[in-house]
C-alpha cells in the first residue's frame, strides 16, 4: 500500500487539531487552556478570537470567574482556593464540610449566611440543605466513582447550563484523570474536554478559528493518514464497497467517466483501474474528474496535477486508456459547468465520506447538500456511491450531540487501541492530527463553523429519494469481498447488510455505512 493514500473517513481537510509543543510522552493531557488570554472581537467579516494553550503552570479561567485552577509543571492540579485539595476523589466525598464551604464561597460569596460546621448535619437531616449544596454533593459522588463518561456528561451539562463555577470545578477534578497516553476513554476525554473549554470560552463563529493549531508538515500528515488507513478497515471498506458497485454497474460499458467529489490522493481508483484492465474483451476508456479539498492539497504537497500524474502512470502501465480532469474547487461550490461531460460516456458519481461536510438547509438557505445530490441526478449517472459515518450529529441539540460524539469516537479509539500500543508516539499523532480536531469542532462550534455534520443512513436515504434516486443494492460479491478483508483485522469488527446497504461497525456499534443509487 502506497504512503500516498489518504483516508477520508475523518478527513480533516484543513481541520487538524494539534497539541501544544510539549512532548507527548507526558503522563497526562498536557495543554492547559488559559482563558485569561482569550479575546474576541467582531472586527471585519470574521471575528477575531485567540484561544491560547500552554503547558506548565498556566492558569485556567472561565468567563471571568474568580476561581482559578493552576496546573504545576508536573501536571498535578493546584488551586488558589484552599477548598480544592490535591487529595483523591474519595477524600472529597468524606470532607463534605469543606465542599460546602467551597460552595458557599463560589455560589453565595464570602458574606454568605449559610451555616457552617456544626449546622451542616442539621441542614442535611432536616432537608433544608440548599439545592446548590445538593447539586454539589451529587457532583462529588460522580467524581468519587471516577467514571469518565459520567464526569464528561456532567461537564457538558454545566456548559449547556452556562454554569462556569460548576464547570471549572469539574475540570479541576477531571484533568488528572485524562491522558493522551492512557486507555481509550482517557484519551478521548482529553480531546472532548478541550472542546468543552473552547465552547464555554467563546461562543460564536470564531471558536473554531481560535483553536491555535500547529499542523505537521504535509509529508508527516500524510504518513499519519496512511497509518490510520492501514490499522483500521474503515477506509478500505469505503473504497472496496464503492468500487465494487461502480465496477458492477459499468461492466459492459466502453467509456466511463467517474466524478469523484473528494479525490484526496486518488488512491481509491488504483484497484479499480487494475480490475478494469483485466476485464474480458479489453479495458474501457476511463476519465476521472477529481474535485479537491485544501487538506488533501496540503498533505500531498501540491495541486491535483500530482494525482493526475500518478493515476496516468498507473493506467499506462496497465494499458488502460485514461484521462484526468482536475477541478480544484471546494465541493460545495461545484456547479454543472465545472464538470466536463461528454456525449456517449457513462457517468459514475462518488461521494466518499464528504457530504457531511456540505452545509444543508439547517445551516444556509442554499442547502448545498441537497443541491449536489440533485445535480448528480441531473447527470443521469449509471451509479452514485455514498459512504458516510453512521452518526447523528447534524441537527441534534448540544447535549445529545456531545453524547453521540462520545459514544461514536470511543468505539473508534477502542479499535485503534487494539492495533497500536499506548506507548507508541505514532498513535498519539494519528489521533491528534486525524481525529481530535474534528471532535473539537463537533463540540465547540455551531452554525456554519461546525463543519462536522453527520447523518444516519436513514436521513441520507430520504435525501436521495427526494432527489429522484432509487437504491442500487450492493451485490453479494461486494459483501463477500469485504468479509474477506475483515479477516485481516480484529474479530470485534462487524459487518451487517440491511436493505441493500452495508454497515461496518465495532462491537456491534455501526460506524460507517455504504450504499449505491441510480
Amino acid at each position: 500500500m502506497q504512503a500516498s493514500q489518504k483516508p477520508r473517513l475523518w478527513d480533516a481537510s484543513d481541520r487538524f487539531y494539534s497539541l501544544p509543543a510539549k512532548e507527548h510522552e507526558s503522563s497526562h493531557w498536557s495543554p492547559v487552556t488559559n482563558l485569561d488570554h482569550l479575546s474576541c472581537s467582531d472586527e471585519g467579516s470574521q471575528g477575531n478570537c485567540m484561544l491560547e494553550s500552554s503547558s506548565g503552570s498556566a492558569p485556567y479561567h472561565v468567563n471571568g470567574s474568580s476561581s482559578t485552577v493552576r496546573f504545576s509543571p508536573d501536571e498535578s492540579p493546584t488551586s488558589k482556593r484552599a477548598s480544592v485539595p490535591d487529595s483523591c476523589a474519595q477524600d472529597h466525598l468524606n470532607d463534605l464540610e469543606l465542599k460546602v464551604r467551597e460552595l458557599e464561597t463560589i455560589m453565595l460569596g464570602p458574606s454568605s449566611d449559610m451555616a457552617h460546621s456544626g449546622d451542616i448535619n442539621f441542614l442535611v437531616g432536616s432537608g433544608q440543605m440548599s439545592q446548590e449544596a445538593e447539586t454539589w454533593n451529587e457532583l462529588m459522588e460522580i467524581i468519587s466513582r471516577r467514571d469518565l463518561k459520567e464526569i464528561l456528561h456532567a461537564c457538558a451539562k454545566a456548559v449547556e447550563d452556562n454554569d462556569t463555577s460548576r464547570f471549572e470545578w469539574l475540570v479541576s477534578e477531571l484533568r488528572p484523570m485524562v491522558s493522551v497516553s492512557g486507555d481509550p476513554i482517557q484519551r478521548l476525554s482529553a480531546y472532548m474536554l478541550e472542546g468543552l473549554i473552547a465552547r464555554l470560552a467563546c461562543s460564536g463563529s470564531s471558536i473554531y478559528k481560535a483553536l491555535k493549531c500547529k499542523e505537521p508538515a504535509g509529508a508527516e500528515l500524510l504518513s499519519y493518514m496512511h497509518i490510520l488507513y492501514e490499522i483500521c478497515p474503515y477506509f478500505k471498506f469505503g473504497y472496496v464497497s464503492a468500487n465494487g458497485a461502480i465496477a458492477e454497474a459499468v461492466k459492459d460499458e466502453n467509456i466511463i467517466h467517474i466524478i469523484d467529489f473528494q479525490i484526496g490522493q486518488g488512491s481509491q481508483w488504483i484497484t479499480l483501474i487494475q480490475a478494469l484492465a483485466a476485464r474480458p474483451g479489453g479495458p474501457p476508456c476511463i476519465r476521472i474528474t477529481g474535485i479537491d479539498d485544501s487538506g488533501s492539497a496540503y498533505a500531498r504537497g501540491g495541486g491535483l496535477e500530482i494525482v493526475g500524474q500518478r493515476l496516468s502512470r498507473l493506467a499506462e502501465a496497465c494499458r488502460v486508456p485514461f484521462q484526468f480532469h482536475a477541478c480544484g474547487i471546494p465541493a460545495s461550490e461545484v456547479e454543472i459547468g465545472h464538470l466536463p461531460i461528454r456525449a456517449g460516456e457513462v457517468i459514475a458519481v462518488n461521494f466518499p465520506l464528504m457530504l457531511h461536510h456540505i452545509p444543508d438547509e439547517s445551516v444556509c438557505p442554499q442547502n448545498h447538500r441537497d443541491r449536489l445530490i440533485r445535480m448528480a441526478k441531473s447527470l443521469s449517472p449509471k451509479v452514485v456511491t455514498l459512504v458516510e459515518q453512521e452518526s447523528n450529529t447534524n441537527t441534534a441539540p448540544f447535549l445529545s450531540r456531545f453524547l453521540e460524539t462520545l459514544n461514536y469516537y470511543l468505539a473508534i479509539f477502542e479499535s485503534i487501541d487494539v492495533a497500536l500500543s499506548r506507548e507508541q508516539k505514532e498513535r498519539v499523532n494519528v489521533e491528534q492530527h486525524c481525529l481530535a480536531r474534528d471532535i473539537v469542532n463537533l463540540i465547540a462550534c455551531e452554525g456554519i463553523e461546525r463543519v462536522e455534520r453527520h447523518e444516519l443512513l436513514g436521513k441520507w436515504r430520504l435525501r436521495f429519494t427526494m432527489a429522484g434516486f432509487s437504491p442500487y443494492p450492493l451485490s453479494s460479491f461486494v459483501n463477500a469481498t469485504i468479509r474477506s478483508l475483515l479477516l485481516s483485522y480484529c474479530d470485534r469488527y462487524t459487518l451487517e447488510e440491511k436493505d441493500g446497504a452495508l454497515y461496518l461497525g465495532w462491537m456491534n456499534r455501526p460506524l460507517v455505512a455504504s450504499c449505491a443509487w441510480r
